[in-house]
Protein backbone atom coordinates (compact mmCIF):
# COMPACT_ATOMS: atom_id res chain seq x y z
CA UNK A 1 0.00 0.00 0.00
CA UNK A 2 1.48 3.20 -0.72
CA UNK A 3 3.32 5.42 2.41
CA UNK A 4 1.47 9.32 2.40
CA UNK A 5 4.35 11.53 2.40
CA UNK A 6 4.04 11.91 6.43
CA UNK A 7 4.78 8.22 6.57
CA UNK A 8 7.75 8.86 4.77
CA UNK A 9 8.96 11.75 6.55
CA UNK A 10 8.42 9.83 9.77
CA UNK A 11 9.78 6.57 9.68
CA UNK A 12 11.81 6.55 6.63
CA UNK A 13 14.07 10.05 7.32
CA UNK A 14 17.50 10.00 6.96
CA UNK A 15 17.73 13.82 8.11
CA UNK A 16 20.64 13.75 10.70
CA UNK A 17 18.67 15.52 13.25
CA UNK A 18 16.59 12.17 14.09
CA UNK A 19 18.23 9.57 16.18
CA UNK A 20 18.72 6.76 14.12
CA UNK A 21 16.64 4.83 16.58
CA UNK A 22 13.80 5.61 15.02
CA UNK A 23 14.63 3.76 12.47
CA UNK A 24 13.94 0.68 14.47
CA UNK A 25 10.36 1.61 14.85
CA UNK A 26 8.39 0.00 12.51
CA UNK A 27 5.33 2.17 10.14
CA UNK A 28 2.48 0.02 12.20
CA UNK A 29 -0.02 -2.13 10.10
CA UNK A 30 -2.85 -1.28 12.10
CA UNK A 31 -2.45 2.33 11.02
CA UNK A 32 -1.94 1.63 7.58
CA UNK A 33 -4.95 -0.27 7.30
CA UNK A 34 -7.25 1.87 9.39
CA UNK A 35 -5.52 4.98 7.50
CA UNK A 36 -6.55 3.42 4.13
CA UNK A 37 -10.36 2.45 5.54
CA UNK A 38 -10.85 6.08 6.25
CA UNK A 39 -10.77 6.87 2.57
CA UNK A 40 -13.59 4.78 1.81
CA UNK A 41 -17.33 4.01 2.34
CA UNK A 42 -19.39 1.09 3.91
CA UNK A 43 -16.10 0.10 5.23
CA UNK A 44 -16.69 -2.81 8.10
CA UNK A 45 -14.01 -3.00 10.93
CA UNK A 46 -12.80 -6.09 12.29
CA UNK A 47 -9.69 -3.99 12.91
CA UNK A 48 -10.32 -1.68 16.53
CA UNK A 49 -8.66 -2.96 19.30
CA UNK A 50 -11.03 -1.40 21.53
CA UNK A 51 -14.13 -1.84 23.68
CA UNK A 52 -17.59 -0.88 21.53
CA UNK A 53 -19.85 -0.95 24.90
CA UNK A 54 -19.97 2.39 26.89
CA UNK A 55 -17.81 2.70 29.62
CA UNK A 56 -20.12 2.27 33.00
CA UNK A 57 -22.81 5.28 33.99
CA UNK A 58 -20.62 4.63 37.11
CA UNK A 59 -17.43 5.76 35.84
CA UNK A 60 -18.62 8.57 34.00
CA UNK A 61 -20.57 9.97 36.80
CA UNK A 62 -17.32 10.11 38.78
CA UNK A 63 -15.67 11.80 35.73
CA UNK A 64 -18.18 14.36 35.70
CA UNK A 65 -18.02 14.75 39.53
CA UNK A 66 -14.58 14.83 39.73
CA UNK A 67 -14.67 18.18 37.38
CA UNK A 68 -17.04 19.78 38.93
CA UNK A 69 -15.62 19.09 41.95
CA UNK A 70 -12.27 20.83 40.80
CA UNK A 71 -10.01 17.86 40.54
CA UNK A 72 -8.24 18.98 37.41
CA UNK A 73 -4.61 19.81 39.25
CA UNK A 74 -1.91 17.36 39.30
CA UNK A 75 -2.19 14.18 41.41
CA UNK A 76 0.73 12.67 43.57
CA UNK A 77 3.73 11.90 40.95
CA UNK A 78 2.99 7.54 42.12
CA UNK A 79 -0.52 8.27 40.86
CA UNK A 80 -3.79 9.15 43.43
CA UNK A 81 -3.91 8.11 46.43
CA UNK A 82 -7.46 6.94 46.79
CA UNK A 83 -6.67 4.76 43.35
CA UNK A 84 -3.24 3.49 44.93
CA UNK A 85 -4.74 2.20 48.24
CA UNK A 86 -7.82 0.74 46.23
CA UNK A 87 -5.62 -0.82 43.28
CA UNK A 88 -3.69 -2.08 45.82
CA UNK A 89 -6.84 -3.84 48.13
CA UNK A 90 -8.40 -5.10 45.00
CA UNK A 91 -4.99 -6.98 43.98
CA UNK A 92 -4.26 -7.95 47.56
CA UNK A 93 -7.71 -9.85 47.53
CA UNK A 94 -7.86 -11.12 43.52
CA UNK A 95 -4.63 -12.92 44.09
CA UNK A 96 -4.34 -13.17 48.20
CA UNK A 97 -0.53 -11.79 47.62
CA UNK A 98 -0.24 -8.78 50.25
CA UNK A 99 0.49 -5.37 48.46
CA UNK A 100 0.67 -1.37 49.53
CA UNK A 101 0.50 1.59 47.35
CA UNK A 102 4.54 1.99 47.44
CA UNK A 103 3.97 -1.49 45.05
CA UNK A 104 2.00 0.40 42.27
CA UNK A 105 2.48 3.76 40.19
CA UNK A 106 -0.54 4.90 38.00
CA UNK A 107 0.89 5.86 34.51
CA UNK A 108 -1.01 7.68 31.43
CA UNK A 109 -2.33 4.49 30.10
CA UNK A 110 -0.95 0.99 29.84
CA UNK A 111 1.34 2.13 27.11
CA UNK A 112 3.25 4.22 29.47
CA UNK A 113 3.85 1.55 31.72
CA UNK A 114 5.19 -0.64 29.50
CA UNK A 115 7.63 2.03 27.77
CA UNK A 116 8.74 3.01 31.32
CA UNK A 117 9.51 -0.95 32.33
CA UNK A 118 11.05 -1.75 29.10
CA UNK A 119 13.25 1.35 28.62
CA UNK A 120 14.36 1.65 32.27
CA UNK A 121 15.62 -2.04 31.37
CA UNK A 122 16.41 -2.15 27.62
CA UNK A 123 20.47 -0.98 26.81
CA UNK A 124 22.87 -1.98 24.18
CA UNK A 125 24.08 -5.69 25.07
CA UNK A 126 21.22 -6.50 26.53
CA UNK A 127 19.43 -9.77 25.79
CA UNK A 128 15.33 -10.14 26.11
CA UNK A 129 13.12 -12.85 24.97
CA UNK A 130 9.28 -12.13 23.40
CA UNK A 131 6.69 -13.96 21.96
CA UNK A 132 5.87 -13.91 18.30
CA UNK A 133 2.97 -13.23 17.49
CA UNK A 134 2.94 -10.15 20.08
CA UNK A 135 1.44 -6.83 20.89
CA UNK A 136 3.74 -4.88 18.44
CA UNK A 137 4.74 -2.09 20.90
CA UNK A 138 7.52 -4.64 22.18
CA UNK A 139 10.17 -5.42 19.81
CA UNK A 140 10.87 -1.72 18.91
CA UNK A 141 10.63 -0.07 22.31
CA UNK A 142 13.51 -2.82 23.05
CA UNK A 143 15.23 -2.49 19.77
CA UNK A 144 15.42 1.12 20.22
CA UNK A 145 17.45 1.33 22.89
CA UNK A 146 20.11 -1.16 21.96
CA UNK A 147 18.73 -4.03 23.31
CA UNK A 148 18.83 -7.42 21.60
CA UNK A 149 15.41 -9.49 20.71
CA UNK A 150 14.87 -13.26 20.36
CA UNK A 151 11.10 -13.90 19.40
CA UNK A 152 9.72 -17.62 20.64
CA UNK A 153 7.03 -18.55 17.40
CA UNK A 154 3.94 -19.83 18.65
CA UNK A 155 1.72 -21.33 15.96
CA UNK A 156 -2.15 -21.48 15.59
CA UNK A 157 -2.55 -26.04 15.57
CA UNK A 158 -1.29 -25.10 19.34
CA UNK A 159 -3.71 -22.40 19.54
CA UNK A 160 -0.97 -20.25 19.88
CA UNK A 161 0.25 -21.41 23.36
CA UNK A 162 3.61 -20.50 24.82
CA UNK A 163 5.97 -23.44 25.30
CA UNK A 164 7.63 -22.76 28.20
CA UNK A 165 11.04 -25.07 27.76
CA UNK A 166 11.26 -23.06 24.13
CA UNK A 167 11.62 -19.39 26.40
CA UNK A 168 14.00 -21.25 28.98
CA UNK A 169 16.48 -23.03 26.04
CA UNK A 170 16.36 -18.94 24.63
CA UNK A 171 17.91 -17.65 27.88
CA UNK A 172 21.42 -16.23 27.38
CA UNK A 173 23.80 -15.33 29.80
CA UNK A 174 22.99 -11.60 28.35
CA UNK A 175 19.30 -12.35 29.08
CA UNK A 176 17.72 -9.42 31.52
CA UNK A 177 13.68 -10.15 30.54
CA UNK A 178 10.92 -11.73 29.23
CA UNK A 179 8.06 -10.41 28.19
CA UNK A 180 4.71 -12.29 28.39
CA UNK A 181 1.28 -11.12 27.33
CA UNK A 182 -1.63 -13.27 28.93
CA UNK A 183 -4.23 -12.68 27.32
CA UNK A 184 -2.60 -11.92 24.19
CA UNK A 185 -3.15 -9.55 21.75
CA UNK A 186 -2.98 -10.32 18.90
CA UNK A 187 -4.58 -14.40 19.80
CA UNK A 188 -6.51 -13.98 22.65
CA UNK A 189 -4.27 -17.12 24.10
CA UNK A 190 -4.55 -17.83 27.84
CA UNK A 191 -1.32 -18.63 29.04
CA UNK A 192 -2.09 -21.98 31.94
CA UNK A 193 -0.61 -21.50 35.64
CA UNK A 194 1.88 -24.09 34.60
CA UNK A 195 3.16 -22.04 31.78
CA UNK A 196 3.63 -18.91 33.89
CA UNK A 197 5.10 -21.06 37.03
CA UNK A 198 8.28 -22.65 35.09
CA UNK A 199 9.29 -18.98 33.01
CA UNK A 200 8.70 -17.90 36.42
CA UNK A 201 10.45 -20.27 38.47
CA UNK A 202 13.87 -20.32 35.62
CA UNK A 203 13.43 -16.73 35.15
CA UNK A 204 13.62 -16.02 39.46
CA UNK A 205 16.40 -18.65 39.92
CA UNK A 206 18.83 -16.87 36.98
CA UNK A 207 18.03 -13.66 38.06
CA UNK A 208 15.75 -12.55 34.79
CA UNK A 209 12.95 -9.74 34.51
CA UNK A 210 9.46 -11.22 33.28
CA UNK A 211 7.33 -8.38 32.54
CA UNK A 212 3.80 -9.11 32.09
CA UNK A 213 1.20 -7.27 29.88
CA UNK A 214 -2.21 -8.17 31.65
CA UNK A 215 -4.42 -5.51 30.12
CA UNK A 216 -7.15 -7.63 29.16
CA UNK A 217 -6.96 -9.77 32.22
CA UNK A 218 -10.62 -9.75 32.77
CA UNK A 219 -11.74 -11.02 29.68
CA UNK A 220 -11.38 -14.68 30.58
CA UNK A 221 -14.04 -16.91 28.96
CA UNK A 222 -16.07 -19.73 30.12
CA UNK A 223 -15.37 -19.50 33.99
CA UNK A 224 -11.45 -20.36 33.10
CA UNK A 225 -9.48 -18.80 36.25
CA UNK A 226 -6.61 -16.55 35.61
CA UNK A 227 -3.54 -16.88 36.22
CA UNK A 228 -1.52 -13.64 36.92
CA UNK A 229 2.36 -13.49 37.01
CA UNK A 230 1.02 -12.37 40.68
CA UNK A 231 -0.22 -15.12 41.65
CA UNK A 232 2.63 -17.31 40.26
CA UNK A 233 6.00 -16.13 41.15
CA UNK A 234 7.77 -16.01 44.76
CA UNK A 235 8.12 -12.13 44.75
CA UNK A 236 8.29 -8.86 43.10
CA UNK A 237 11.52 -8.69 43.11
CA UNK A 238 12.45 -9.07 39.50
CA UNK A 239 8.77 -9.16 38.22
CA UNK A 240 6.73 -5.83 36.72
CA UNK A 241 2.83 -6.37 35.90
CA UNK A 242 1.33 -3.67 33.83
CA UNK A 243 -2.68 -3.54 33.47
CA UNK A 244 -5.39 -0.68 32.95
CA UNK A 245 -8.69 0.37 32.96
CA UNK A 246 -9.20 0.68 29.00
CA UNK A 247 -10.22 -3.07 27.90
CA UNK A 248 -11.86 -3.76 31.16
CA UNK A 249 -14.17 -0.80 31.68
CA UNK A 250 -14.27 0.34 28.28
CA UNK A 251 -11.95 3.08 29.64
CA UNK A 252 -9.57 3.28 26.35
CA UNK A 253 -9.44 6.85 25.98
CA UNK A 254 -9.34 8.13 29.32
CA UNK A 255 -5.75 6.45 29.84
CA UNK A 256 -5.70 5.80 33.24
CA UNK A 257 -3.12 2.33 33.63
CA UNK A 258 -0.53 1.16 36.62
CA UNK A 259 2.38 -0.56 36.69
CA UNK A 260 3.45 -2.85 39.81
CA UNK A 261 6.40 -4.12 41.08
CA UNK A 262 8.60 -4.11 43.92
CA UNK A 263 8.87 -1.22 46.32
CA UNK A 264 12.67 -0.40 45.50
CA UNK A 265 11.40 -0.67 41.45
CA UNK A 266 8.52 1.49 41.67
CA UNK A 267 10.62 4.21 44.00
CA UNK A 268 12.99 4.16 40.75
CA UNK A 269 9.89 4.44 38.05
CA UNK A 270 8.78 7.01 40.00
CA UNK A 271 11.07 9.21 38.78
CA UNK A 272 11.21 8.05 35.28
CA UNK A 273 8.05 8.50 35.04
CA UNK A 274 8.42 12.31 36.21
CA UNK A 275 10.41 12.81 32.93
CA UNK A 276 7.39 11.47 30.47
CA UNK A 277 4.31 12.16 31.45
CA UNK A 278 4.70 13.74 34.88
CA UNK A 279 1.15 12.24 35.95
CA UNK A 280 -1.83 10.34 34.93
CA UNK A 281 -5.11 12.25 34.01
CA UNK A 282 -6.82 13.31 37.14
CA UNK A 283 -10.75 13.39 37.09
CA UNK A 284 -10.11 9.93 34.72
CA UNK A 285 -8.08 8.68 37.92
CA UNK A 286 -11.21 8.99 40.31
CA UNK A 287 -13.10 7.63 37.53
CA UNK A 288 -10.64 4.45 38.16
CA UNK A 289 -11.62 4.38 41.90
CA UNK A 290 -15.32 4.19 41.28
CA UNK A 291 -14.91 1.74 38.57
CA UNK A 292 -12.77 -0.50 41.30
CA UNK A 293 -15.46 0.00 43.83
CA UNK A 294 -18.77 -0.64 41.55
CA UNK A 295 -17.88 -2.15 37.92
CA UNK A 296 -18.50 -5.87 39.05
CA UNK A 297 -21.90 -6.04 36.98
CA UNK A 298 -20.72 -4.27 33.64
CA UNK A 299 -17.48 -6.84 33.69
CA UNK A 300 -20.25 -9.50 33.68
CA UNK A 301 -22.54 -7.85 30.75
CA UNK A 302 -19.36 -7.46 29.20
CA UNK A 303 -18.55 -11.07 29.33
CA UNK A 304 -21.62 -12.24 28.13
CA UNK A 305 -21.51 -9.97 25.18
CA UNK A 306 -18.09 -11.16 24.27
CA UNK A 307 -18.88 -14.35 24.69
CA UNK A 308 -21.79 -14.42 22.51
CA UNK A 309 -19.72 -12.77 20.09
CA UNK A 310 -16.64 -14.64 20.07
CA UNK A 311 -18.50 -18.01 19.53
CA UNK A 312 -20.14 -16.78 16.47
CA UNK A 313 -16.91 -15.42 14.95
CA UNK A 314 -15.31 -19.07 15.70
CA UNK A 315 -18.50 -20.74 13.59
CA UNK A 316 -17.69 -18.24 11.00
CA UNK A 317 -14.32 -18.62 10.59
CA UNK A 318 -14.90 -22.32 10.46
CA UNK A 319 -17.20 -21.63 7.45
CA UNK A 320 -15.04 -19.47 5.91
CA UNK A 321 -12.38 -21.54 2.95
CA UNK A 322 -8.75 -21.03 3.40
CA UNK A 323 -8.96 -19.50 7.20
CA UNK A 324 -8.29 -21.73 10.09
CA UNK A 325 -9.01 -20.61 13.44
CA UNK A 326 -9.51 -22.41 17.01
CA UNK A 327 -10.97 -20.82 20.06
CA UNK A 328 -9.26 -18.08 22.20
CA UNK A 329 -10.11 -18.30 25.67
CA UNK A 330 -9.57 -14.24 26.76
CA UNK A 331 -9.41 -10.51 25.19
CA UNK A 332 -11.37 -9.94 21.92
CA UNK A 333 -9.19 -11.31 19.51
CA UNK A 334 -8.96 -14.27 17.24
CA UNK A 335 -5.86 -15.03 15.03
CA UNK A 336 -6.18 -17.33 12.05
CA UNK A 337 -3.84 -18.71 9.33
CA UNK A 338 -4.39 -18.54 5.67
CA UNK A 339 -2.50 -21.65 3.58
CA UNK A 340 1.21 -21.86 4.18
CA UNK A 341 3.35 -19.73 2.06
CA UNK A 342 0.55 -16.67 1.58
CA UNK A 343 0.98 -13.14 2.31
CA UNK A 344 -1.73 -12.27 4.43
CA UNK A 345 -0.70 -8.66 3.87
CA UNK A 346 -1.92 -8.80 0.30
CA UNK A 347 -5.03 -10.76 1.43
CA UNK A 348 -6.16 -7.99 4.17
CA UNK A 349 -5.31 -5.24 1.33
CA UNK A 350 -7.28 -7.20 -1.07
CA UNK A 351 -10.32 -8.15 1.29
CA UNK A 352 -10.82 -4.23 2.07
CA UNK A 353 -10.54 -2.91 -1.56
CA UNK A 354 -12.96 -5.09 -2.68
CA UNK A 355 -15.31 -6.65 0.39
CA UNK A 356 -14.66 -3.62 2.52
CA UNK A 357 -14.05 -5.28 5.64
CA UNK A 358 -10.90 -3.74 7.38
CA UNK A 359 -8.74 -6.55 8.97
CA UNK A 360 -5.03 -6.29 10.64
CA UNK A 361 -2.33 -8.36 8.81
CA UNK A 362 -0.15 -10.68 11.25
CA UNK A 363 2.87 -9.31 9.92
CA UNK A 364 2.05 -6.24 12.39
CA UNK A 365 2.69 -8.86 15.17
CA UNK A 366 5.46 -10.30 14.53
CA UNK A 367 8.11 -12.69 11.70
CA UNK A 368 6.18 -15.93 12.06
CA UNK A 369 2.76 -14.88 10.93
CA UNK A 370 2.59 -13.70 7.41
CA UNK A 371 -0.07 -15.80 7.13
CA UNK A 372 -2.50 -15.13 9.45
CA UNK A 373 -4.75 -12.40 9.86
CA UNK A 374 -6.19 -10.49 13.27
CA UNK A 375 -9.52 -9.87 13.57
CA UNK A 376 -11.42 -8.06 16.44
CA UNK A 377 -14.95 -9.16 18.23
CA UNK A 378 -15.07 -5.57 19.73
CA UNK A 379 -17.64 -5.08 17.40
CA UNK A 380 -21.43 -6.16 17.22
CA UNK A 381 -22.68 -9.28 16.61
CA UNK A 382 -24.85 -7.46 13.42
CA UNK A 383 -21.47 -6.28 12.36
CA UNK A 384 -19.20 -9.40 12.15
CA UNK A 385 -22.39 -10.83 10.11
CA UNK A 386 -22.34 -8.57 7.87
CA UNK A 387 -18.66 -8.74 7.06
CA UNK A 388 -18.64 -12.68 6.87
CA UNK A 389 -21.65 -12.48 4.21
CA UNK A 390 -18.53 -10.23 2.56
CA UNK A 391 -16.00 -12.80 3.40
CA UNK A 392 -17.06 -15.85 3.07
CA UNK A 393 -18.00 -15.03 -0.86
CA UNK A 394 -15.05 -13.71 -1.22
CA UNK A 395 -12.58 -16.37 -0.04
CA UNK A 396 -14.67 -18.69 -1.86
CA UNK A 397 -13.24 -17.65 -5.67
CA UNK A 398 -9.45 -17.62 -3.94
CA UNK A 399 -7.11 -19.94 -5.53
CA UNK A 400 -3.95 -20.28 -2.70
CA UNK A 401 -2.58 -22.97 -4.59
Amino acid sequence: MPLGNSDIDLYESEDPIWNPALLTIPIPGIRKMVNLAANMEDVIHLSIGQPDLPAPDVVVEASVEALRAGQTGYTMDAGLPELLESLAEYYSERYQRPLTSDNIMVTTGATEALYLALTAVAAPGRHFIVPDPAFMLYAPLIRMNGGEVTEISTRAENHHQLDPQEVIDAIEPHTYAIILNSPSNPTGTLYPRETLEAILEEAAYRGIHVISDEVYDHLIYDGREYPSVLSCCSDLDHVMVVSSFSKTYSMAGMRIGWLIGSQAAIKKLRRYHMFTTTVANTPFQWAGVAALRSGGPFIEQMLSEYTRRRDRLVELVEQTPHLTGYKPEGAFYLFPSLPEGVNGTNVALRLLKETGVCTIPGETFGNSCSNALRLSYSTSLERIEQAFERIIPWMEKQDFD
